[in-house]
């Protein structure tokens, strides 16, 4: 069984943005998995930096939250970069602008999409199934 916090990076040009996706996750979103740790990044340089931390092994990250409205690099396009050029890249959940946007989080290559405004009942149960999925192999 996994002691270890699970670690959350999470990515906007917004710091609202950031502490809602922050409060909307808490501590421990399920009962069923460990605590939270929180890696914010308002750049896209600093969230590629972190990724390539984790692709040497040095980081471990476990899940990628992004703001497909973040300026001057989206969410998505960053998605799409990131699964492109980082072997292992770890789940990532997009927040996208609104509903419609969802066939762009399809191109991004997105594990999963939440529409703002963050409704945190389903950002907590998205994040936590992306998770458990991405950990299934450490449970046991």
């Amino acid at each position: 069984m996994r002691t270890m916090a699970l670690n959350v990076l999470v990515y906007s040009d917004d710091r609202n943005t950031r502490e809602q996706v922050r409060l909307a996750l808490g501590r421990r979103p399920a009962a069923d998995l460990d605590e939270l740790r929180y890696l914010e990044c308002a750049t896209s340089p600093a969230v590629v930096k972190a990724l390539d931390a984790h692709a040497k092994g040095t980081r471990r990250l476990d899940l990628l939250v992004l703001d497909g409205e973040a300026t001057p690099v989206g969410g998505m396009g960053l998605c799409r970069q990131l699964k492109d050029e980082i072997y292992g890249c770890p789940p990532v959940l997009v927040l996208i602008g609104r509903p419609q946007d969802s066939w762009l989080a399809v191109w991004s290559r997105a594990d999963a999409a939440i529409a703002a405004p963050v409704d945190p009942a389903a950002l907590a149960e998205t994040a936590s199934a992306l998770l458990r999925t991405d950990h299934r192999h450490l449970v046991g």
